[in-house]
């Protein structure tokens, strides 16, 4: 009921698409079976119709057909019918290891692994209603899926499928002429057979372990209550727990929008109230609700596990408990560690340098000789202080070309800035050093003529395990953050972006020097991308505007958010940023267009690197008082 709720999740297909290239994906998949009847541009109704016919075929091959039989309708990716044999298709940009990943849980073989409890159900459920429509098809199930195993052999294959929006607004993809079996190269699309899964699925001796405990419906019983409850428009009622958290209905009503979350709940909800599984990292929300307390300022110190860890900063639980006690008090106050930040800042070296990266997971690589969601890192930002306190955006690097492997060139240049001096090297959270462990492994792999040189000097400012250690390896200034620093403003997150306008908020020093157009200007501080920019500007209420906000509308578009839209692991990491280049490697634009979407990137990156400089200021000050 759009009409009636008011619903926060930003869900565009088209920008989805861009991201997680499950369009893409659902066409290469067409393309291994060229027999097939699409029948994806056609209504509903007229599916129905069309499907209904072509089974009637000995053997057939279909598209995205539909059947509804009994008030339940499903449309199916692919079908392939050869006699009473029924093939049926699952299509999904999930990706699969053949070598590791299992469908069942570890622990118990009577339960799903969550990870594909929405796959198996999908697939279930399709297989379920054809073989109700006709009882005498024997019907097999798989699940299409990208093979993260497989390596393209072909250049560009990613931009034969170009993501379009077709004249009534929808998102369609656009495969390139002469397309077929012959030019696609490898297969990197492989199909597993779940017809064990999905047989145990139905009879019931396989189930999601979540909704077993709760529920303990059949899976034929589930079936038949949620098509009562639309048949006859009945509001089912939710299992309240901490997965509420991520709910896209949580959100103030609006004068003509009711609020979902509120009526699950029972309470007049504000963006402001703080639940029990909106505290950090809390393993403890859903026992806390099944006790009754849902409301954050219900928890006692007794639920959590508070460890003192004197020369290590602050533990989980004493974060956890932190969070919870600012809620309590509604304290106005900043909880900063000087002794734990004066330990760690001893050990800092100048001049000081700040990196962040923009990369890409696809999952239908752009090059030949790439594998399925492997990272491609297109764009860092680099940011120094030296002794003196001088702060200069020292460098920047990006390669939006299209069909253009980027990651040796990206390394060589992070190299070129930052091997003439041994500086501290800081990061914000895993993600760089994650990458730069990739681009080893890529490099050990590839032909490159400098691939030693750039591979030793990449160990030297990153860490794996117990593989390695560099001694310059980078300092993740979000665990320091973690370790010695909560403001109640952080609502229970470590994120720059949540961060940033905290600290902005608390700190007078940094208010009056950033109010100041400063930034971007000679005489101030450089910048590559700005001019005389303010970072503290205020709206017509006198409340901080957020600097991600003052960005380009066009990166606004993407949502910063946009790591929401996406639950698999592969694809999440990269948000915005991974949107605008997938959309620079194979959209239509014009050189203006194209030039602007750059532009915004380069900005975008730049305040993340400038973010943690201003984090370093605060923490600095902090610790001189």
């Amino acid at each position: 009921h759009p009409e009636s709720y008011k619903n926060e999740k930003v869900d565009d297909p088209f920008i989805k698409s861009l991201a997680d290239g499950g369009f893409q994906v659902g066409a290469l998949a067409k393309i291994y079976h060229p027999e097939g009847v699409d029948l994806s541009r056609l209504s509903i109704d007229e599916a129905i119709t069309k499907t209904s016919e072509l089974l009637k075929q000995d053997k057939v091959a279909i598209f995205e057909g539909a059947i509804n039989h009994n008030s339940m309708l499903i449309r199916f990716d692919i079908l392939k019918k050869e006699g009473n044999n029924v093939f049926l298709y699952e299509v999904k940009a999930k990706s699969f290891n053949p070598n590791k990943d299992i469908f069942t849980d570890k622990r118990s073989k009577q339960f799903i692994a969550s990870k594909w409890t929405k796959y198996l159900y999908d697939i279930a459920y399709q297989a379920y209603v054809l073989q109700e429509y006709n009882p005498i098809l024997v019907v097999m199930p798989y699940l299409t899926l990208v093979n993260k195993n497989s390596t393209v052999s072909v250049n560009e294959l990613n931009q034969r499928f170009k993501i379009t929006k077709n004249y009534k607004g929808r998102v369609d993809v656009e495969v390139k002429n002469g397309t077929n079996l012959e030019n696609v190269g490898n297969k990197i699309l492989i199909d597993i057979d779940v017809a064990k899964e999905v047989a145990s699925i139905i009879d019931g001796s396989l189930s999601d372990k979540k909704t077993n405990k709760v529920d303990k419906l059949s899976f034929e019983e589930k079936i038949h209550l949620f098509k009562d409850g639309i048949i006859n428009d009945r509001k089912l009622a939710s299992r309240l727990d901490k997965e509420c958290k991520k709910c896209e209905f949580r959100c103030n009503p609006s004068p003509n929008l009711k609020s979902g979350f509120e009526e699950c709940w029972g309470v007049n909800y504000k963006s402001s109230d703080n639940f029990v599984f909106d505290v950090w990292n809390f393993q403890g929300a859903d026992k806390a609700i099944k006790s009754g307390r849902i409301m954050m300022n219900e928890l006692l110190e007794a639920d959590f596990k508070i460890v003192s860890e004197d020369s290590m900063g602050l533990s989980k639980d004493a974060r956890q408990w932190l969070q919870v006690s600012m809620d309590k008090s509604q304290s106005n106050e900043a909880y900063v560690d000087k002794d734990y930040l004066i330990r760690q800042m001893s050990k800092w070296k100048y001049p000081l340098h700040f990196i962040d990266f923009e990369t890409a997971s696809v999952a239908i690589p752009f090059n030949a000789g790439r594998k399925p969601y492997e990272q491609i890192a297109f764009q860092f930002s680099h940011h120094t202080i030296d002794s003196d306190g001088i702060i200069k955006h020292s460098g920047q690097y990006i390669n939006s070309d299209p069909g253009i492997f980027p990651n040796f060139d990206f390394a060589r240049n992070l190299k070129l800035q930052l091997e003439n001096d041994s500086g501290t090297i800081f990061r914000y959270s895993n993600h760089e050093n994650s990458i730069l462990c990739s681009i080893i492994e890529q490099l050990l792999a590839s032909n490159e003529q400098d691939k030693e040189e750039l591979i030793a000097w990449l160990k030297t400012i990153t860490n794996k395990s117990s593989q390695w250690e560099g001694a310059r390896s980078m300092v993740d200034l979000c665990e320091v953050v973690v370790k010695s620093f909560y403001h109640r403003l952080l609502y229970g997150s470590n994120s720059l972006k949540y961060v940033l306008p905290a600290i902005l908020s608390i700190s007078t020093l940094l208010q009056n020097k950033y109010k100041y157009p400063i930034y971007g200007d000679v005489k101030g501080i450089q910048s590559l991308n700005f001019l005389k920019h303010s970072w503290v500007q205020y709206d017509l209420a006198g409340r901080l505007i957020d600097p991600y906000a003052l960005l380009p509308d066009l990166l606004k578009d993407f949502g910063h958010n946009i790591e929401a839209l996406f639950e698999d692991d592969d694809i999440r990491q990269g948000g915005a940023a991974m949107t605008a280049y997938a959309k620079l490697q194979f959209t239509e634009m014009s050189l203006e267009e194209r030039t602007e979407l750059r532009n915004a990137l380069l900005q975008y990156c730049e305040l993340d690197t400038f973010a943690m400089v201003l984090l370093y200021e605060y923490l600095s000050v902090m610790c001189k008082n």
